[in-house]
This record gives structure tokens, C-alpha cells and sequence, in this order.
């Protein structure tokens, strides 16, 4: 079954731009990147798109459809009427290059801050031993395809530029999790993720986890529990106590 599809799409550049209507092509059992690829392909030869894999595993083809942070790969046709118009964006949180595609390096700009695995100084590659109990809770994050969605749709920083530069964001600071979760990780994370990629700005809406395309809990599994170490830490009067008595030794 084929119908004309109403699409409303927008197009310009770091200087500016709007939203234009189109009607295309749209078959059964189509995507939203399909359409777009149909729509350069017969309409708009210049319309700019970042994708690669269309399996939702490269995270690349990220934009706002309707309104909501999606993989335009992964959102189907078939969940929108027929006479309904699809409206579909960039993603608003970061700068426009043109049309769909935004400039994302922030997101490599923060990766860079956050300091690699550590292991303890006495392990020699090769002596890491650890049972798949200890890492189970963070294998969860290793899903993560980096499509930047729980970056786009973070109010802290989509709604507050000024915040970019202290605030890195929920995917960074799941990363800050998973290596505090690593039993052979010996950096100080905590102190870290509060001071230098501003874990207090987080107030746990939950936003990020809900368009995350992999179904990764970051609120719930990564977030909540790194604040509750790093309050732990920084306001438990026995942990404060210990600090102060080994701090004068």
C-alpha cells in the first residue's frame, strides 16, 4: 500500500532557516529515514542528513520528529495516520551545520575530559581478575550507540547554554558510572562526576532514559546511584569523620 505522505521538514544553515511542506511517496512498512531518502532522491537532491547503518546501532540519523529526540531509522511509519503531517528537525540542542545535521562535537569535547579506565598501579595487563557478578550492573551502559539523544532531550543543557561548559551531560556522566562500577577501577570518580561534570545539576526527570533507543535506565541505574555515592561521601557524617582522622595521620 502506497500514500502521500505530508512531511514538514526543516531547512537551513547556522545562519537561519524554516520548516517547508512536502507530500512524498510513503510504502508499508517504511521508516521516517526512508521517506527522507525518497524525498532526496525525488524532490530535494541538496537536503542535508547524516545516517549510516539504518539498523539503530550507529546513532547517527538522530533528529526530532514531531517534537521527540528519535533515530529517524527507527521511527515507523505505521505509528503515524495517514493524513497526519510529520514534522521532523534537528536536533535542537546543538548547533545547525544544514538542514538535519548538527554540529555533535561537544559531545567528543566532554568524552576527552573524562579520564580512561584506570586499574590499580600493582596490576600488570594480563593479572585483571574479576568476576561477571561485579560487572553485570554496568554492562547495562556498554549498550550505548551514541546517538546523543539523552543529550539533545537534557533540559540542563537544551534549555541553558551557559550550562555546557560545567554540565557534560547524562550520557558522560553514565560513562562516570560505569568506571565507578568497575571493580578494577581505581580513579576517583565521585569527587569527579560533582566537580568537574556537574552531577548536581541532574534533577533526575528522567527525560534521557525515555528517548533512549537502546532502553538503557540511565536515570535509574547510572544517575541516581552515582548522586547517592557522592552524597555518601561528601555528607555522611562516619565517611566525613574517617576523612578528617586519616587526613591528620
Amino acid at each position: 500500500m502506497t500514500y502521500k505522505g505530508k512531511f514538514r521538514v526543516w531547512r537551513g544553515d547556522a545562519e537561519g532557516g524554516g520548516l517547508e511542506d512536502y507530500e512524498v511517496d510513503v510504502n508499508e512498512g517504511e521508516v521516517v529515514l526512508d521517506v527522507i531518502h525518497r524525498l532526496q532522491a525525488t524532490q530535494t537532491p541538496d537536503l542535508a542528513v547524516r545516517w549510516n547503518c539504518k539498523a539503530g546501532k550507529c546513532g547517527s540519523c538522530s533528529a526530532e520528529i514531531n517534537g521527540m529526540p528519535k533515530l529517524m531509522c527507527m521511527c515507523r511509519m505505521n505509528t503515524f495516520e495517514e493524513g497526519e503531517t510529520v514534522t521532523v528537525t534537528p536536533m535542537r540542542t546543538f548547533p545547525v551545520i544544514r538542514d538535519l545535521v548538527t554540529d555533535v562535537s561537544f559531545n567528543y569535547q566532554k568524552a576527552r575530559e573524562i579520564p580512561a579506565f584506570t586499574p590499580p598501579a600493582d596490576l600488570k595487563p594480563g593479572e585483571y581478575r574479576m568476576q561477571q557478578v561485579d560487572v553485570e550492573r554496568s554492562q547495562e551502559f556498554r549498550k550505548c550507540i551514541e546517538c546523543f539523544l539523552c543529550q539533545d532531550t537534557c533540559h540542563v543543557i537544551r534549555d541553558h547554554e551557559e550550562n555546557k561548559e560545567s554540565f557534560s551531560g547524562p550520557r558522560f556522566l553514565m560513562r562516570i558510572a560505569e568506571l565507578d562500577m568497575h571493580p578494577l577501577d581505581a580513579a576517583d570518580r565521585q569527587h569527579e562526576a560533582q566537580d568537574q561534570h556537574g552531577l548536581g545539576f541532574c534533577n533526575i526527570t528522567k527525560c534521557c532514559t525515555e528517548v533512549c533507543p537502546e532502553h538503557i535506565k540511565i536515570t535509574d541505574n547510572a544517575l541516581i546511584p552515582m548522586k547517592e555515592r557522592v552524597a555518601d561521601r561528601k555528607y555522611d557524617p562516619i565517611v566525613w569523620l574517617g576523612n578528617k582522622i586519616r587526613r591528620r595521620t
